[in-house]
């Protein structure tokens, strides 16, 4: 019971890095990473899953996805502008076109799920 516990507060610690790391680099997401840190901590620890829930800039953000499974309309056209530079970026720096089409259909699915997601509450 208590390695399981341990698992999940460090995997909640490591995703919380990569959101972290994710919000100052471009090209790495940080809600993904943050989502998976708040499953993480409730199933380990309820003072980090508080915190990282009542975070300013994260808290929302997971709060959303938790209690709606939804995503705000300014977090989908930032991932989607996003994901147009990164294959813009890909193409100009002369990847191959068959890395290109394949990294195309995965920005593409990936969008698909970002734009069909409802957009929560309008408080």
């Amino acid at each position: 019971m208590i390695a399981t516990r341990y698992f999940w507060l460090m995997l909640g610690f490591v995703a919380t890095g990569c959101g972290i790391v994710g919000a100052v680099l471009p090209l790495i997401p940080t809600t993904p990473f943050m989502l998976v840190a708040a499953y993480a901590f409730a199933k380990s620890s309820p003072r980090f899953h508080s915190w990282l829930v009542n975070h300013r800039q994260f808290g929302p953000l997971i709060l959303n996805w938790q209690q709606n499974g939804s995503i705000d309309p300014a977090s989908k056209r930032l991932a989607i502008i996003v994901m147009g530079a990164a294959l813009a970026l890909s193409w100009l720096l002369g990847i191959s076109a068959n890395i290109l089409a394949l990294q195309a259909a995965v920005l593409a699915a990936s969008a698909t799920f970002i734009l069909t997601r409802p957009n929560g509450p309008t408080a």
